[in-house]
């Protein structure tokens, strides 16, 4: 994602769920000395205290770990307030986190180190459900705007591994651009399970529409069957949204596209709308 800028204080209050958090670390080993670690760990507090996480986001590709693993899930476990987030969930292993950047683009950010769609955990068998649990945070871009969007004027995106700042996971939550809303609607009565090709903001993505996002319908999972290795995962970008005005009923849009597809994106970021026009113009 391009994340050049802080995040804000928490706007809303916390997930319900309280259990204890077990610990995760970065597995990348730390060939340091004692006295650098230290003398580390100082300037990283001094670096959230006076700069805060604005900076830190903008030059440390770990920035958001740190604030979910940090300020967050700790919060969480001592006090049942979730920190610098809008919401934690321990029992689902996930964060929600306002993003400076727009009127109503949330973060989910798993509470696990989990460094992005390439990562073979989010395909792991007992994986969470970050896009259902994301889907279901679209209430927070709701509250920010003011009112009740239709579902196919919100998005869920993950951005590639070449195409992001951050190497911790996180799925943007935010409203869908209003004319790609309107290409996409053409797929509203596709066949569930069937990619189609399509153009959309000049590059080339395909759209499956499914009646679920969880299970085998998980878009990690679905975007993995012909992508079978961490590396074919790694080009990968993936954007959900309502195939029509009510998921439940109409069901869901998964749209992909790739580095190695001919003229594909490795962002479907550009296909939301961080100022969320769309709120705007919606009766």
């Amino acid at each position: 994602m391009p994340l050049n800028q802080a995040f804000s204080r928490p706007t809303t209050k916390p997930l319900a769920s309280r259990r204890t958090l077990s610990e995760s670390a970065d597995p990348r080993p730390l060939h340091r000395s004692g006295p650098y670690l230290k003398r580390a760990a100082a300037a990283f507090g001094v670096a959230l205290a006076v700069a805060g996480c604005a900076r830190l986001a903008a030059v440390d590709s770990n920035a958001l770990w740190k604030i979910v693993d940090i300020r967050c899930v700790p919060s969480q476990q001592a006090t049942g307030t979730p920190g610098q987030c809008t919401a934690v969930d321990l029992d689902k292993r996930y964060a929600i986190l306002k993003d400076i950047v727009g009127r109503s683009q949330y973060l989910l950010i798993p509470t696990d180190r989990v460094s992005g769609i390439e990562s073979p955990l989010v395909l792991a068998p007992h994986a969470p459900g970050y896009w259902a649990d994301a889907w279901a945070a679209r209430s927070y871009v709701n509250r920010a705007v003011k009112r009740t969007l239709a579902d196919n004027q919100l998005g869920l995106e993950i951005n590639s591994q070449f195409r992001r700042t951050q190497n911790q996971l996180h799925i943007h939550i935010d409203c869908m651009r209003g004319d790609v809303s309107d290409a996409l609607a053409r797929h509203a009565n596709d066949a569930p399970g069937i990619w189609r090709w399509d153009t959309l903001n000049g590059s080339r993505y395909r759209i499956m529409r499914v009646n679920s996002l969880s299970g085998t319908s998980d878009p990690f999972r679905i975007v993995s069957r012909d992508n079978p290795n961490p590396d074919a995962m790694a080009m990968q970008t993936v954007l959900v949204t309502g195939a029509g005005p009510s998921a439940e009923k109409d069901g869901w849009l998964v749209v992909n596209s790739g580095l190695d597809a001919d003229n594909g994106s490795g962002s479907a970021e550009g296909l939301l709308d961080h100022a969320c026009r769309i709120a705007d113009t919606s009766s």
